[in-house]
């Protein structure tokens, strides 16, 4: 076996794969020149290319509306984002050029409703699925919606209380949609047997009878489903569906208004080169088994919706480092110092221990090693290696180059930067990196922007009260 970081990575996976490609010894991702970036930025530096954002878009909802085709279901298919994986405007405003819908989880995420409303990025027919354990500012704001002609904001009720806030602060006569959480059975070797979110199988339907029936200003929608690992083919995610579609049916057969079901957002994301997932065979079984769960007891397949919100945004992202120095700590562990840190700039890393796809930008022709990555802060936590890595962390070998050794984490547009929090106060003040948004125009050219230039001392210290 050769022993340059070229030909490991040749050797390892299957490579090059779709985004990454080695030009010259350079990493290149989705046709991006990466050094050429970070010569004209710097490092650290987060990128967005939008592009991605729209192709996930399109590739779910041609692999859902096939599939609906193939088995002659007679539901329909509408895909929402979920706003939390990432509330940046360029990224809500890319997605909406693609005809999506939107899920909520917050009181503030309303205004952010406003806001595109009054830009003409949706429309008072869009769908807004509000989500989340809602306090009177949330339930506030979206009754105000509705009152205002929003006629697609569907509340998903996650107790049997929330209705009753409905009922007093929405106005006038026409019937308000709403939708009904469930509380999955959480995985076997989860902490908790039940998800604290939602309301019980086995009392979702006589809630309805006693509750909302006979009540003449509420019509139930949708049924929501969603569990924390995923949509994934193990015997756990397609018990859950089953016992999910046994409720709509059972509740579709004494509420005749319910037609949708929300199935949750899950679809994984690439966070390795390694990753094999058969989008096309699970939207099809999905399709599928709700089908044939609702013909064997003669109800009408659903209309179905998901809420895609990692799928949609995360593989856009990139984070870029340069490596400032390298320490040999002892026999066994070596150690390479980026220019940020992992808990300000990437926090599932430390956090949750996430996976992303970690490459080299440039060396690629030098031999490699195997190394740790620590960051800027003096946090014991603030680091990258192999238990944090589905594998051996090799790099290319630093001492003696030239030229600095560049690295990026790719596949990070989702959740880092609200966990990291954005603009405000970073572990050890280390600032928040530069952030380009990167695009192509209409002849295909690529097209960079400066959204926010690293976050400055000054900004910090007025947070701070300096």
């Amino acid at each position: 076996m050769k022993n340059t970081y070229r030909d490991l990575i040749e050797q390892t996976f299957y490579f090059p794969q779709e985004g990454f490609e080695v030009i010259d010894n350079q990493l290149h991702f989705y046709g991006i020149d990466l050094m050429e970036i970070i010569k004209q930025y710097g490092t650290p530096l987060k990128i967005s290319y939008l592009p991605k954002i729209g192709s996930q878009i399109k590739k779910a909802k041609r692999l859902f509306n096939v599939a609906i085709a193939k088995a002659d279901y007679k539901g329909t298919y509408t895909y929402c984002y979920c706003t939390k994986s990432s509330h940046f405007s360029f990224v809500l405003e890319e997605a909406l050029k693609h005809d999506v819908h939107l899920e909520t989880s917050s009181a503030f995420d309303i205004p952010l409703i406003r806001s595109l409303y009054e830009n003409k990025k949706i429309n008072k027919q869009t769908y807004i699925i509000c989500n989340g354990y809602k306090r009177p500012q949330y339930i506030q704001y979206i009754s105000d919606l509705i009152n205002d002609g929003f006629e697609n904001v569907i509340p998903i009720l996650d107790n049997m209380n929330e209705l009753q806030h409905y009922d007093k602060k929405v106005k006038g006569k026409k019937k308000v949609k709403i939708g009904i959480r469930i509380a999955a059975e959480e995985e076997p070797n989860f902490e908790f047997y039940t998800s604290r979110l939602g309301i019980r199988y086995d009392e979702i339907v006589d809630y309805y009878l006693k509750n909302i029936k006979k009540n003449k200003k509420f019509q139930v929608k949708m049924l929501h489903f969603f569990i924390n690992t995923g949509i994934k083919d193990t015997a756990y995610y397609w018990s859950e569906l089953s016992k999910c579609v046994n409720i709509y049916c059972e509740l579709k057969k004494v509420c005749p208004t319910l037609d949708s079901l929300d199935i949750g957002g899950g679809w994984p994301i690439r966070k390795s080169l390694g990753f094999e997932y058969d989008y096309e065979y699970m939207a099809e079984q999905i399709v599928k088994q709700i089908k044939s769960a609702c013909r064997s007891q003669g109800v009408d397949e659903p209309n179905l919706f998901t809420e895609f919100g990692s799928f949609t945004v995360a593989e856009s992202g990139a984070t870029l480092y340069s490596i400032i120095d390298q320490k040999q700590q002892n026999d066994n562990e070596l150690w390479y110092m980026i220019d940020s840190s992992f808990i300000t700039t990437l926090p599932d890393t430390w956090g949750i221990k996430q996976k992303f796809i970690l490459l080299a930008i440039n060396h690629w022709e030098k031999e490699q090693n195997r190394v740790n990555i620590g960051g800027l802060t003096c946090d014991s936590d603030d680091y990258y290696n192999t238990e944090s890595h589905v594998n051996q962390v090799y790099l290319p070998k630093e001492k003696g180059n030239e030229d600095p050794l560049y690295i990026g984490f790719f596949h990070t547009g989702a959740y880092q930067e609200s966990l990291g929090g954005y603009g405000g106060i970073q572990h050890c003040l280390v600032p928040a990196p530069k952030h380009v948004i990167i695009d192509r125009d209409e002849d295909g050219e690529l097209v960079t922007k400066l959204f926010a230039k690293e976050q400055s001392a000054k900004s910090m210290l007025k947070i701070l009260g300096y």
